[in-house]
């Protein structure tokens, strides 16, 4: 079923591109837009004139994860890394294009098939990024809920291959990990795992991978929850932890020298946005978001909650008044109202 709907959505498209002891109530967006959208809507895509050549796709945007190939497989189960009462942890590979990304893989017990969901974790250094960092939270709650559970080291990351390009390309390679995990998870015989159920949660910065995913390739999986995520508008990514940190200054030179900064090029930082392409996204979008991240300020979920909205995107956001970036107090909380909106949408 799952296959059918994701042909029929790519032939419509024309297959064109982070505990609390008594639960409190967090006020929550209203589900609409308090002003009206402007620079934060979707620009129209232009149609070329029947004599106009058409410009080459940018191999470094979001428009070219549109069509390009997608070959996820050979997921390998590793050694055991963990037997709990609900679930089994193992260390896993798979190919992602000629890439060998690892990973880590938390199967329920019983017989199954059970719904599935790719992790997409925040940014951790890859040099200190040890297997399955990021979101062993998430991985324990999913599991315990009966989710096959597969979290994305992404290439440079633990055991996975080394792309030199990956930063200079501001990690649209990472999508690309994420998608072929998906189709690594449907490939498999080794896990039980239900193709027809297949979620995705990220965070932070995998929130925007998440977005990258959705718009990549609509109709991929069945519904997406991001917590605390970066900016759907990458120049502010890069101009909140590259451009000015002394730290990056070499690789904030080499972006600038082969792309040109935002001011520049504002067609190159458009293409390699998620926001744009909000419209092609078929699937409901869950956000979480504290008002008192200090990493990711929430005025960037509220700009991609209204842009999805104007794109006519099913999604909603919960804000939870005081969390920090990190959750902490309402973590449980959000993972409740998780746990409910993929099962409400993984149904096959």
């Amino acid at each position: 079923m799952h296959r059918v709907r994701a042909i029929l959505t790519g032939t419509v498209l024309l297959l064109a591109v982070a505990a609390c002891t008594a639960e409190r109530e967090p006020s929550r967006s209203s589900g609409t837009p308090a002003s009206p959208v402007t620079s934060e809507t979707p620009a129209s895509r232009p149609t070329p004139s029947a004599t106009a050549t058409p410009r080459p796709t940018n191999p470094v945007s979001v428009p070219a994860l549109f069509d390009r190939p997608y070959d996820g497989r050979g997921l390998r189960l590793g050694p055991v890394l963990a037997r709990t009462d609900a679930y089994t942890s193992y260390t896993v590979t798979y190919r992602s294009g000629p890439l060998r990304i690892s990973g880590k893989l938390d199967v329920p017990r019983g017989r199954g098939p059970h719904p599935a969901v790719v992790l997409a974790h925040g940014y951790i250094d890859p040099a200190i990024y040890v297997n399955g960092q990021g979101m062993r939270r998430e991985q324990d709650w999913l599991a315990r809920a009966g989710f096959v559970v597969l979290h994305v080291d992404y290439r440079n990351h633990a055991g996975s291959s080394k792309d030199p390009a990956a930063e200079r390309r501001l990690r649209l390679g990472y999508t690309v990990d994420v998608v072929n995990a998906v189709h690594a998870l449907r490939r498999t015989t080794d896990v039980a795992v239900d193709d027809d159920r297949i979620g995705l949660v990220g965070r932070s910065m995998g929130g925007g991978v998440v977005y990258n995913v959705l718009v990549a390739q609509p109709g991929l999986v069945d519904a997406a929850v991001v917590f605390a995520p970066v900016s759907s508008r990458t120049a502010d990514n890069f101009d909140r932890w590259i451009r000015d940190d002394p730290g990056r200054s070499v690789l904030a030179d080499r972006i600038a020298r082969d792309h040109g900064l935002p001011e520049d090029s504002p067609r190159f930082w458009r293409e390699v946005s998620p926001r744009p392409y909000f419209d092609r996204i078929t699937e409901p979008v869950l956000i979480h978001h504290g008002t008192a991240d200090e990493s990711c300020p929430i005025r960037w979920s509220r700009a991609t909650l209204r842009a999805m909205e104007a794109a006519g995107v099913d999604a909603r956001m919960y804000t939870y008044p005081g969390e920090p970036h990190a959750f902490i107090a309402d973590w449980p909380l959000s993972m409740r109202r998780t746990t409910a909106f993929l099962r409400a949408h993984l149904r096959g």
